[in-house]
C-alpha cells in the first residue's frame, strides 16, 4: 500500500468526478475547495481516523469543516453508493466476481459518542454501546453490501436484507446479476424459514444447524467473509463507530467498500 493511501490518482478521480453534483454557478462566498482535495482530506480521515479539526491544513485539502460539509453533500447524492456499483460492474466484466456462492457474517464495532440510531449494549463489550456491521461478499471477498444496525441486533435477522439489499451489477450480456446461487452461513444464521425464504428467492443455503456438526468445508469456503471484514477495518474510522449520524457513517462504509473493489480491479494479473 502506498505511504499516502489518501492521494487519489488519475484513474480513480476520472470514476468519481462526473458522479459529483456540480457547484452552483454563481456560488455566494469565497471559490471553494477543489473537490479532489477535499476528496483526498475524506480519505485521509478514513484512513488514519483523525478528529475532523486535527486536519492537517498543510496538506491542502482545506479545513475539517469544509472536508465534512462536502462529505455530507455527497453522501446527499449517493456518490459513494454509485461509485460501489460502478466498481461491481467493471469486476463483473472482467469476471472477477464470484456468484456460485456468497458469504454472510458480523462484526461489532464500538460506538465512542453513541448516536440515536442503531447503536446499543454490545453483547461482547460489557455493554458498553456499539454498532454491527453486517456483511455479504462474493465467493471472492468482494463485499456486495453492508448493513449498520444497534450491536445487540441478532446476525439472523438481517440475512435476507443483506441478499436483497445486493443492487443489480451491470457489466455482463443479459440482465444485471443481484442474486449469488447459494449463500454460506454460520450456526448463527440457523432459521427454517430463512432458508425457505432464500429457496424461493432461487438461492441454496448452506448453513450449519444448531446441535449438529458444521458442514464439512464451509469454514474454508467462508474464511473469505472474515478476510473482508480485515479488509474493511483496516479503515480506522471504520474499526470504531465516531459518526452519531448513521448516514455518514454508512457513506464511510460505501467509500471503503468502493476502494476495496478499486484495489482488487488494479490488482495486476497473473
Amino acid at each position: 500500500m502506498s505511504t499516502r493511501p489518501w492521494i487519489v490518482d488519475d484513474d480513480l478521480w476520472a470514476l468519481i468526478e462526473p458522479l459529483l453534483p456540480p457547484w452552483p454557478e454563481r456560488s455566494p462566498g469565497p471559490r471553494p475547495v477543489p473537490d479532489r482535495l477535499c476528496l483526498q482530506g475524506i480519505l485521509y480521515v478514513l484512513f488514519n481516523d483523525v478528529a475532523w479539526q486535527l486536519l492537517p491544513l498543510e496538506l491542502g485539502f482545506g479545513s475539517g469543516q469544509t472536508c465534512w460539509r462536502r462529505l455530507d453533500r455527497w453522501q446527499q447524492g449517493g456518490v459513494f453508493d454509485q461509485l460501489h456499483r460502478l466498481l461491481l460492474a467493471q469486476l463483473n466484466a472482467a469476471d472477477e466476481l464470484d456468484w456460485t456462492r456468497a458469504c454472510v457474517d458480523g462484526s461489532h464495532v464500538r460506538a465512542k459518542k453513541g448516536g440515536r440510531r442503531e447503536t446499543g449494549p454490545s453483547p461482547v463489550d460489557r455493554r458498553k454501546a456499539g454498532s454491527k456491521h453486517h456483511l455479504i461478499c462474493d465467493g471472492k471477498g468482494t463485499p456486495l453490501h453492508v448493513i449498520t444496525t444497534a450491536a445487540n441486533v441478532n446476525d439472523i435477522t438481517q440475512t435476507l436484507s443483506l441478499v436483497d439489499g445486493i443492487q443489480p451489477v451491470a457489466g455482463r450480456p443479459g440482465h444485471p446479476r443481484r442474486r449469488p446461487e447459494s449463500v454460506l452461513g454460520d450456526k448463527a444464521y440457523d432459521s427454517t424459514a430463512v432458508r425457505r425464504e432464500l429457496r424461493r428467492r432461487r438461492i441454496m443455503p448452506v448453513i450449519s444447524r444448531r446441535g449438529a456438526p458444521n458442514i464439512k468445508g464451509l469454514g474454508k469456503l467462508r474464511y473469505v467473509v472474515e478476510q473482508t471484514f480485515a479488509l474493511l477495518h483496516q479503515f480506522k474510522r471504520l474499526a470504531v463507530r465516531w459518526e452519531r449520524r448513521l448516514e455518514l457513517h454508512n457513506t464511510f462504509i460505501a467509500l471503503a467498500c468502493s476502494l476495496i473493489c478499486w484495489r482488487r480491479l488494479k490488482k495486476p494479473q497473473p
